[in-house]
Formats: structure tokens, sequence, C-alpha cells
């Protein structure tokens, strides 16, 4: 039997398709299993609202325990609890300091400055994920890449400018942390297609030590309250179980395994999304600029996909 277990019989011989097309529907594969990591954080906005006043570190704390022992009873009924102990330093130094290092310095941001400004800077890790995925053997960079990524990136600065950003005046210790926030993530992203071997499980123990960080942030920074009644409670819930949790998981087999390139445009989504969630749920009004934002959005992430388009049409036309 082929490994990949694709074969095509005709008049009585076997032909097996060619490795390469086979190897692009792997990526395919893996692309959209990281861009559902996508489809979740576009909840984060509308459920991190109904949490209520929680703040930020404690409710990252809760959200992260939640996510890590998903994470801890699947790799427990796998029999993948011993992965842990056989990780060197330097695969956990990666993982918490790209999934706690992000949090850390993006709370940080907003804690010194306006949230629009804030946020447009941090969304630059899309395009950064694009740019550097070039440093990586075997990603070239082409000009739709990055004309798709500059279109989301102009999306999201549409959308981030017409949100608002109120009277709040950004200092410099905001503008560096959301640029640092901005390098961490994309950095994290791309660097873990270096980390192939190291199994998605990982993700658990990173989540439960991101955990304990952000309890200690939250005991030196914070005042504790909790979610108020149980509809705050299941928002926490659905925070730890989506995009706070298992998006991670999603994300880091992506970047292992999918196209960065086309991840990193098609990520501009997010945003979009994120903003028509909060349009359904009345939280947000309805503007203009939504519309300019969606149109640049999608077409950018419809030209950084191109050639995953094209191995579909061309999957699609073979079987017709």
């Amino acid at each position: 039997m082929h490994p990949h277990g694709s074969r095509i019989i005709s008049n009585g011989k076997i032909f097996m398709p060619p490795r390469s097309n086979l190897d692009q529907v792997g990526t395919g594969r893996a692309t959209l299993t990281g861009f559902s990591a996508v489809l979740m954080w576009s909840l984060l906005a509308a459920l991190t609202v109904a949490t209520g006043r929680v703040p930020p570190f404690q409710l990252a704390a809760l959200c992260f325990t939640i996510g890590g022992g998903l994470g801890l009873i699947w790799t427990l009924v796998r029999g993948e609890a011993g992965l842990f102990a056989r990780q060197p330093a330097k695969v956990w130094l990666h993982g918490i300091g790209g999934i706690f290092g992000y949090h850390f310095l993006y709370f940080t941001a907003l804690r010194h400055g306006s949230p629009a400004e804030v946020s447009l800077i941090a969304y630059l890790w899309p395009l950064l994920i694009v740019l550097l995925s070039v440093l990586l053997p075997g990603h070239q960079l082409r000009k739709h890449h990055l004309a798709g990524a500059l279109l989301g990136f102009a999306g999201a600065v549409v959308i981030v400018r017409g949100s608002g950003g109120g009277t709040v005046q950004t200092d410099l210790v905001g503008y560096a942390a959301a640029v640092a926030c901005a390098l961490i993530w994309s950095g994290y992203s791309v660097s873990a297609r270096l980390l192939v071997q190291v199994p998605t499980a990982l993700v658990t123990g990173v989540c439960l030590i991101s955990a304990v960080l952000a309890a200690f942030c939250h005991l030196l920074f914070e005042s504790t309250v909790w979610p108020a009644g149980s509809a705050a409670w299941l928002a926490v819930l659905a925070l730890g179980a989506g995009p706070v949790g298992v998006a991670f998981y999603l994300w880091d087999y992506g970047c292992k395994h999918g196209d960065l390139r086309v991840l990193g445009g098609a990520a501009y989504l997010a945003p979009l999304l994120s903003t028509a969630v909060l349009l359904v749920f009345g939280l947000d009004r309805p503007r203009l600029s939504i519309v300019v934002a969606a149109v640049l959005i999608t077409v950018g992430a419809l030209v950084a996909a191109r050639d995953l388009i094209q191995t579909a049409s061309g999957r699609s036309s073979t079987v017709r």
C-alpha cells in the first residue's frame, strides 16, 4: 500500500499520483487547519466582551488552564505524556516565549496606549510572517504573496482606524510593546517550521505553564474580578476551548506543515470576521469602513492563496 493511500486503477494497472501533487494536497490541508485557528480568533473580541470585567491576565490564566487541560486529556488518551520530558529547553522557550510572550506584551501595550493604535501595530504580524517566510528553505516569496499580505494589512488599517481610538494617547512603552508583539508572534510562527519534529501536543505544556505565568502577572498587576453569572463563565469556557486554547494547537500544526505565506495573507480575515461577529451581536455599529476593509482583506487573501486555489482547481479538473 502506498504511504499516502492514494491510487488510480485503470485497465488493471495501478498509477500513483506524482509525489509533488500529494505534497501540495497535504500542504493545503495543513494550511486550512491553520486557517481554522484564524476563524476561532474572530470570536475573541465578542467572547471577551461577554466575560465582563475580568482583568486581562486573570482571563488569560483561566483560558490557558482550560486550553491546556483539554490538551492534557487528549495527550493522556493518546499515551503521549512522556513527550514533555523528552523536549529540550529551547523547544519550551520557543513555545512559552511565543504564546505567553505575545500576550504579556499585548496586555502591556494596552496598558500604555490606545487600543486602536496598539492593535494596528500588532496586526503587522501576518505581513511579517509572509516576509520572514522567505528565510525558510523552499519558501520563495512571490509577488502575489506580498501583494495579498499588503492588501490585507491595508484592510486592517481601514477597519481599526474606522473603529476609533478614543482619546487615549499611546506612549513609547506602548508602541515598543506593540512592535514586539508583531515581531514575537511572526517569529514564533515562522520558526515553528524549523521544529517540525516537535509534536503539536507540546502546546499542552506551553498553555499550562503560560497559565501559571499569567496568574503570577495577575497577582502583580491586577485586582481579582471573577466572572459575574453563568453567561460570563460560559464565555470564559468558550474562550479557553477556542480562541485562547485549541486555536494554538491548530495554528502550530498549520505553521509546521502548511503554507506560511498563505496563512499570513489569510490571517487578516480575523479582524474583519471579528468585527462581523460584533455587528451580529449588536456590539459594534455598521459603517462604510467595514465594507472597504472586507473587499481589501478578501481580495488580499485570495491573491495570497493563488497557488493553493490553482492546485485545488487542477485536482477538481482531474477528478472530473
